[in-house]
């Protein structure tokens, strides 16, 4: 402020990082890093609005930060005015108590970097003793970091709040005649005491690169299509890319124009939420409070999470903004701002959901007379101005109700306006491994693409 900033942001952030990669029961690669940095976002105020810059620095020292700070304001004077540019009100700020949203726990980072190791490495051994068949590995790793953020402004916020993370995973080679697959499974979490057994997920990731072993094409034709939780979490986190009020702003999504229509099917309704903490029952019978991978104190305007239901019943109810994209819709900001340390906010959801079905998975498949059951999709063939969806695949071939082979090097094709609309079910196997969790879908109609 008094280089000549009229406003100013700040944020700190430290972090300490873990990984270790082994690969046939020997160490290929670990690393152990630190870091501390600062970012800094100043306005002026100018006739019309106001000009910004943003700069960043690893250098804390006295003259690093003074350099930083001359650096932005001197930047911020020389480019042009922007309407939309500024703070958020004094009155929107606020935050959730970190403590009861549980995202850091000692745990995690507590781990001696020995037993890390031996952890990666008993995850690979399971799935190598798991069948003849697999002689080979990718690997297996190991990693953990827990991070610090602090951010302040010169409208009086100040908040801030430490997270954690765990988690191991192994990719085992299954082998059979000339062909190979590979399988990947993984267990993670916020606290150690989340973990899964290191042999039990090396079995299931043995048990994945199985499945696929004498996979084949199949003749082009149009079937039901079953995306299992790994794969529809991808597909309908498209709903909410699609929500982007930026994108929405630039008429560059296929919901432009859409608020408060009907986008998707009845059954469709998604939640994005930063606020959610679940209750983990632990092998002794106590409870665990764990705050879910999306969950924060408050976003990266300093406006305390909340839950959004983006769509309910099919009907785009809200999109997904931060503060200065809702100025330039002429609408409020619903607190989804995303935070580096250099460059303006962007958008970022939480935790995000699809209310689950009643099925499970094996009723959804039991019922498929002939279609496909996607197990992994490759590549880029998403548009979300027009909706056209492409993506190589590979799965399992299903033939009343049973799994009939494997099949690969095919392609899905469909177009998402149509795709959300035929979603003729959807299972109540919802599980959160990550920022997202979607439970099995079934869409009617969807061309595949083969021999």
């Amino acid at each position: 402020m008094r280089a000549g900033a009229t406003e100013v942001e700040a944020i700190a952030y430290e972090s300490d990082e873990f990984n270790v990669h082994v690969r046939l029961g020997e160490v290929e690669q670990l690393s152990e890093a630190g870091s501390r940095a600062l970012g800094l976002r100043v306005f002026v105020a100018a006739e019309g609005g106001q000009r910004t810059a943003s700069t960043s620095t690893s250098d804390l020292s006295k003259d690093g930060v003074a350099r930083m700070v001359e650096s932005a304001v001197a930047l911020a004077k020389i480019t042009g005015v922007d309407p939309f540019a500024g703070l958020p009100e004094r009155e929107s700020f606020g935050m959730h108590d970190p403590e009861t949203q549980a995202l850091y726990f000692e745990d995690a980072t507590a781990i001696p970097p020995p037993e890390r190791i031996a952890i990666a490495k008993r995850c690979e051994a399971a799935a190598m003793d798991f069948d003849t068949r697999i002689q080979n590995s990718k690997g297996a790793s190991f990693d953990c970091w827990s991070a610090h953020q602090v951010m302040c402004n010169s409208r009086g916020f100040m908040g801030e709040y430490k997270r954690s993370y765990v988690g191991f995973s192994a990719t085992p080679i299954a082998q059979d005649g000339g062909t190979m697959q590979s399988g990947f499974w993984y267990s993670n979490g916020r606290t150690a005491r989340l973990l899964d057994d290191p042999e039990a997920v090396g079995r299931e990731a043995a048990r994945r690169a199985l499945r696929l072993l004498g996979a084949r094409r199949v003749p082009t034709q149009q079937v039901p299509v079953v995306f299992p939780p790994e794969a529809s979490r991808g597909l309908m986190g498209n709903l909410l890319s699609a929500a982007n009020g930026d994108s929405i702003y630039r008429n560059a999504s296929m919901f432009a124009g859409k608020l408060g229509e009907q986008v998707a099917g009845e059954n469709i309704t998604i939640v994005d939420d930063g606020t959610m903490v679940f209750d983990h029952k632990l092998p002794d019978g106590s409870t665990l409070r764990v705050g879910g991978f999306g969950t924060s104190p408050f976003d990266g305007d300093g406006l305390p999470t909340r839950r959004t239901v983006v769509i309910e019943r099919g009907v785009l109810k809200e999109l997904l903004l931060n503060t200065y994209t809702a100025r330039k819709l002429g609408m409020t900001s619903n607190a989804k701002a995303s935070r580096g340390l250099a460059g303006a906010p962007g958008i970022g959801g939480g935790n995000y959901f699809l209310e689950p079905g009643t099925q499970s998975h094996e009723e959804i498949v039991g019922g498929l007379k002939r279609g496909l059951l996607v197990l992994s999709t490759m590549g880029f063939g998403v548009n979300l101005v027009t909706g056209d969806y492409s993506q190589g695949a590979s799965g399992l071939w299903i033939e009343d109700g049973e799994v009939a082979f494997p099949v690969e090097e095919i392609t899905i094709a469909g177009n998402l306006k149509e795709m959300f609309r035929n979603v003729s079910a959807i299972g109540n196997d919802l599980e959160w491994r990550g920022s997202g969790a979607v439970p099995t879908v079934q869409i009617e109609g969807m061309t595949v693409a083969g021999s």
